[in-house]
């Protein structure tokens, strides 16, 4: 598909890039997925492929950061302990 071509190509260290997900529309929906159905694999969703694309490289990232422990949620701050 020409549209995630021209993302993989823009977005070469992408999960989509690296991972090449399946592409399939659903209705006015494209799904991205990697994996044996939405229920199982990583998906992302979106109107366009590019923005199925970017929701898929965003879960995907998001699965690989540590969750964080409870109790704590961490923010930027700008100062010094």
């Amino acid at each position: 598909m020409e549209e995630m071509e021209v993302y993989c190509a823009a977005n070469p260290g992408s999960p989509s890039a690296v991972h090449r997900p399946r592409l399939f529309i659903r209705g006015e929906l494209w799904i991205a997925l990697l994996g044996p159905c939405v229920e199982e694999g990583i998906v992302g969703i979106g109107s366009t492929v590019k923005a199925a694309l970017r929701a898929f490289d965003a879960q995907y990232l998001a699965g690989l950061r540590p969750p964080a422990p409870a109790g704590r949620s961490y923010r930027a701050t700008g100062g010094s302990k």
